[in-house]
């Protein structure tokens, strides 16, 4: 039996989930899912819980489908989870793996805290889709659902520029392309293209960006009247993190935007060996070893003023090790 064969007997109904705020793993991997089911399970009744994304994925089938109204009262046998590490990520959508008779969750991130029933977690893996990948019978894979997993590897792994690429990731990747997707397509409009707004939005925190420990890091905020006056929402924040973290010398890039009064988003990026997962996790966030995320509350340099001390230990402690190994 195939692991969806296993997962899925006796279940009837059934909700897909992922974490606050879906980016392209999340909803990739939950709509690979999705579509997977309805193509080879059409009896199970599936209902995916996501807040509402971001119209670039709108090329994705069934995205139309998503539910993002968490007020919705139903139970189900099964609930998977995709692309989350703790439970506190789902936000109000919670309540529906509270009550679900099992569960089960796929993932990728280092910080995965075990919460389902079953946890399948791949930490060296690139993304959620690509653990999900080799849950799935490859040759079932339709150019559907190879969509929604190209879609999450190139998401994860910045068009594979990351160090999470493997040469795993870039075989899946093949086969997807091998049925028949507009890679070229999912590539440039849902990774690389930008409104005008967004472009505005990336200038702001570009222009006010500042450097701290020598260079050797760069922070940015973006407060919630920046926010109001462009017009712009957390779904328009994509990329100012990687453009941060590619500033020549920079070894560590904090982004952080406003969400509520005192309250920030804050993401982590490193170039090194430096681990933002660590940091995030102390905070209440997680995510992996080069890209990590936690929310925060203060003002702007209260949380750069807590994340800076952590972020300067680790570097210490690699410049004495460095030391020692010289010395040795």
């Amino acid at each position: 039996m195939s692991f969806f064969d296993t997962m899925l007997e006796g279940v009837e109904t059934m909700a897909i989930m992922g974490h606050i705020r879906p980016d392209g793993d999340c909803i990739g991997s939950c709509l690979a899912a999705y579509n997977y089911l309805e193509e080879h399970y059409p009896d199970v009744r599936v209902t995916v819980f996501l807040e509402e994304p971001s119209i670039k994925f709108g090329y994705l089938k069934n995205i139309g489908r998503i539910c993002s109204d968490f007020s919705v009262e139903a139970e189900f046998d099964l609930c998977l989870c995709l692309d989350c590490s703790d439970v506190l990520r789902f936000g109000e959508a919670v309540r529906y793996l509270n009550s679900a008779k099992k569960s089960v969750c796929v993932d990728h991130h280092v910080t995965n805290t075990g919460f389902a029933g079953q946890n399948i977690v791949e930490a060296g893996a690139s993304s959620t889709c690509e653990v999900l990948f080799g849950l799935l019978d490859e040759e079932k894979i339709s150019k559907a659902v190879a969509e929604c997993i190209y879609t999450g590897i190139i998401h994860d792994t910045g068009v594979f520029k990351y160090d999470c690429t493997s040469a795993k990731t870039m075989e899946i990747a093949g086969k997807m392309m091998a049925k028949g997707i507009d890679f070229p397509h999912i590539i440039d409009n849902s990774f690389y293209r930008k409104t005008y707004i967004q472009n505005q939005i990336l200038g702001r925190a570009l222009l006010e960006s500042i450097t701290f420990l020598d260079g050797r890091c760069i922070f940015s905020v973006i407060h919630k009247r920046d926010m109001e006056f462009y017009g712009v929402t957390s779904a328009d924040m994509d990329g100012i993190i990687d453009q941060l973290r590619i500033t020549e010398g920079v070894e560590s890039a904090i982004f952080m935007y406003e969400t509520a009064c005192r309250e920030y988003k804050v993401s982590l990026r490193s170039t090194n060996d430096l681990d933002v997962s660590k940091i995030a996790v102390y905070f209440g966030g997680g995510g992996h070893v080069c890209a990590a995320g936690c929310t925060m509350s203060g003002s702007p340099y209260d949380v750069i003023n807590n994340l800076t001390l952590y972020i300067e230990k680790q570097l210490l402690a690699e410049e004495e090790e460095e030391t020692t190994e010289e010395e040795a």
